[in-house]
């Protein structure tokens, strides 16, 4: 029950950085943190105790694999997850780059100042 709550920290901690960071750069690592956070509550959802590979073999009690086997779909939806953010993450800093060398800062109160 603690782990669930540290997962909610870590969450709460991506989410303050990107409410009340002003740096375009800690915003990014704000949403990385977030990510991560759920990816961690959705491993943290999909694992038993004393779990098997839900692979089933000659010989094997079916009656003992359906309650000891560990559920394939948490696994399979974190790995897409990190996929996908992997590719979030590279467009939020190829953006951050083109902000940078358009306004020559990550400060988000200076980029709207100088947007005019």
């Amino acid at each position: 029950m603690i782990v669930y709550l540290l997962t909610f920290i870590l969450f709460v901690m991506g989410l303050y950085c990107l409410v009340a960071k002003k740096n375009v750069v800690k915003k990014v690592i704000g949403i990385v943190i977030m990510d991560y956070a759920v990816n961690l509550l959705l491993i943290l959802v999909g694992y038993r105790r004393g779990g098997v590979a839900p692979i089933l073999l000659k010989g094997m009690d079916r009656a003992k694999f359906t309650t000891q086997s560990v559920d394939p779909l948490p696994q399979a939806l974190v790995l897409t997850s990190i996929v996908i953010g992997l590719g979030v993450l590279a467009l939020m800093v190829a953006l951050c780059i083109r902000l940078y060398e358009k306004y020559k800062t990550f400060d988000m109160s200076e980029i709207r100042r100088l947007r005019g």
